[in-house]
Formats: structure tokens, sequence, C-alpha cells
């Protein structure tokens, strides 16, 4: 059998693309987009501008299997620390547009409680406020504390839902796991639904530093 050879012109050769992280990590945008969809799909958040030591210790918790997502941790499993330390810096240093709020459909009951429990807490069960950890305007608290405000609702409720069931874990002591047992299934309800409802201020930022000492021990936070 003659196999006839013929030279590749040079349009149909593929592009030589520069080896750069930024390049390397467009796999990663095609879910966590960067731009004109800055807030996110209902399951991808949005992970620009959050801070390093946050993305770091998801990435780790995807690949040493504390969290579970196949497609995150197939990505992940043979990385080394030191370049999930450069992903985490990448991502914590790009500040998308702020995505524009999400009109809800919930009672002003809903609502309220959804307000109280993020700012306020509740003491009855033993549940601190959203902004002891996350800061008080819920753009998350450096250095590994994430932002919450522009979060699509059914995230967080999935989120929650994986904490509760022990699908989502982070270092010991898992404070998150702790505070989703305690609340009950409406509450989280009210809380993802305020939270979702809350704009993105431009040019929000981490916050430095805690306003106060954390109400609970959490091992994610040095």
């Amino acid at each position: 059998m003659l196999f006839l050879s013929y030279p590749i012109r040079a349009a149909e050769r593929p592009a030589v693309l520069p080896d750069t992280l930024a390049q390397r990590l467009i796999a990663c945008t095609a879910c966590h987009a960067q731009t004109d969809q800055a807030r996110g799909t209902d399951y991808f958040p949005r992970i620009g501008g959050k801070p390093a030591g946050y993305l770091y210790n998801q990435l780790t918790n995807f690949r040493d299997g504390r969290r579970q997502y196949p497609v995150m941790t197939y990505m992940v499993t043979h990385l080394p620390d030191a370049y999930l330390h450069e992903i985490a810096g990448y991502f914590a240093a790009q500040h998308p547009p702020a995505p524009p709020a999400v009109p809800v459909s919930a009672s002003t009951a809903l609502l309220e409680r959804g307000r109280v429990l993020a700012m306020q807490g509740d003491a009855a069960r033993k549940v601190p406020a959203c902004v002891a950890c996350h800061g008080q305007a819920l753009a998350g608290t450096l250095p590994t504390v994430p932002g919450l405000v522009g979060l699509p609702r059914d995230y967080v409720n999935a989120q929650f839902g994986a904490w509760r069931n022990r699908t989502r874990q982070a270092l010991l002591p898992d404070c998150m796991a702790t505070i989703a047992a305690r609340l009950s299934l409406d509450d989280i309800n009210a809380v993802s639904t305020w939270l979702a409802s809350q704009p993105y201020a431009p040019g929000a930022r981490p916050a430095t530093t805690f306003a106060g000492p954390l109400p609970l021990a959490c091992g994610s936070v040095p």
C-alpha cells in the first residue's frame, strides 16, 4: 500500500502557545469564569480574588480526598504543593468585575432570617454570625477564609449539604461541618437565599484581620 505524504501549510500547523501559568490555567476558567460571568454558574463558584490560603486549602482538599468532585480530583491528583501554591496565588490576584445581584423570589420573613443568621448568628443554636469569620463585608478574611457574597444560592446550599453528609471535609477541627450540623434545613435555605441576593460591592477585598476572636476552633485557619 502506498502512503502519500503532503507538506502541511503554515496556516494548518498548530500554534505554539506560550508556556505561562495563565495559559495553563485556562482549563480552570472553563468552569470558574473570570470575565462577564464572574458570578460563576449555579455550581461553579467565583474563585478570582479569594484568599490564596483558602484556594490552596481547597486544592489540597480535593487532591487528598477531603472534598469529593471527580473532575477536580483528576486535575490536581498529581500536582505538588508548590504548584498548588502557584495556582492559588494566581487566582487570588485576579479581581474580575463584580457580578450583579441575582433577583430572588422569597418572603420577607425568609430573607430577614437569613440576614440575622449572617450578621448576628443564633446564640440558642450556638451558630456564630457569618461575618465573625467571613468579614463584615462578607468578602472573606485573609489568609484562608473565603468571601460569601457573589456565590450562587444553589452552590451555597450544595456545600452545606456536603458538610452535613461528610462528603466535604476540611482540616480538623472542621468548624463549618459543626456549624452546618447545627443549622436546620430552613435556616440553610434562608441564609443561602439572603447571601445570593446581596450585591457584590465593586472593589471589595478580603479583610486583612478578624474583627475579634474566632467563635470556633478551625483547622483551616492558621
